[in-house]
């Protein structure tokens, strides 16, 4: 649930840090979401295919995608320059999810000082701390990198095709398209960002080892509070409909409509742009007959 909220945001957020829940140590794997794939991409407006580099993206659009239908979906700039943008993401519901995730860890931090287990209290402190190196780390991995060459002014159009026939056309200004589909959207680690989550990592085994050392009121909390937090995280991530990438937002605009195959929706594409070189590019439909090249035996 964490490496998905991570590719639903595009990044990490400080208040992050205040959210428990298990997977913590598995935060930095987020770039594993899209579960390999890098499906094909073709530009209606130029005819150049390519794939969608970035592993959130795609990890969107598999959640969105039906199989033998067509989804539509509008990149928009959305920038989030505020420390509380983060509880604008999805929605009302589930920033409200995400804010009484957060209460919940601050009300067990206050209830186990309150009655003296200073042991549950340094457990959740160190998970806490192990939350805080990784948010930073992936804060750091998540600057905006390479995006190929500015076009101001210019508006694209995109079919993505996706495994188990997918099929998604992403639509918004050319610049906007880049910043969502392509370069890297986790850098990789450097050496010190490698020592850092791994360190991390040995917090929340170290944890685990010294809970057993808490009353059975604070194992109890501790519990109950990983539990409860992972399930608000889980229902805020369901009802996430939009992804945020990059001071970009990601929206369905059009649910996915069935087609009975492929070329028929194809087809419709065509008659609407009045391109079709994509498309052949893309093996979606075939090259005209004086187009294909002859074999001479």
């Amino acid at each position: 649930t964490i490496k998905q909220r991570t590719a639903l945001t595009g990044s990490a957020s400080y208040w992050d840090l205040l959210f428990l829940a298990p997977g913590i140590h598995t935060q930095q794997e987020a770039g594993n979401v899209n579960e390999g794939e890098l499906p094909a991409c073709g530009a209606m407006t130029t005819g150049y295919v390519f794939r969608v580099e970035n592993q959130a993206t795609v990890s969107y659009l598999q959640r969105i995608g039906r199989p033998g239908c067509l989804a539509t979906v509008e990149v928009e700039e959305r920038p989030m320059n505020t420390p509380f943008s983060i509880f604008s993401v999805g929605g009302y519901v589930p920033s409200l999810l995400y804010l009484i995730g957060i209460s919940l860890t601050l009300v067990s931090l206050a209830i186990l000082g309150a009655i003296h287990d200073f042991w549950a209290v340094g457990v959740l402190l160190m998970l806490l701390t192990s939350r805080a190196i990784n948010t930073i780390v992936i804060k750091r991995r998540t600057q905006l990198g390479w995006k190929g060459m500015p076009e101001p002014g210019v508006k694209g159009d995109l079919m993505i095709l996706l495994s188990q026939d997918r099929w998604v056309r992403m639509r918004g200004w050319v610049d906007d398209l880049k910043a969502v589909t392509s370069g890297q959207w986790l850098r990789d680690q450097t050496t010190m960002e490698n020592f850092a989550s791994a360190f991390a990592t040995l917090l929340v085994y170290v944890s685990a080892a010294l809970a057993p050392n808490a009353s059975t009121i604070g194992s109890l909390f501790i519990g109950v509070l990983l539990l409860v937090s992972v399930a608000l995280l889980g229902v805020c991530n369901s009802m996430t409909e939009d992804l945020q990438m990059f001071g970009r937002r990601v929206h369905v605009t059009v649910q996915p409509k069935q087609y009975k195959r492929r070329l028929d929706m194809a087809e419709e594409i065509i008659k609407e742009v009045g391109t079709k070189h994509w498309a052949i590019a893309m093996g979606i439909i075939k090259a005209p007959e004086s187009a294909q090249p002859k074999v001479i035996l």
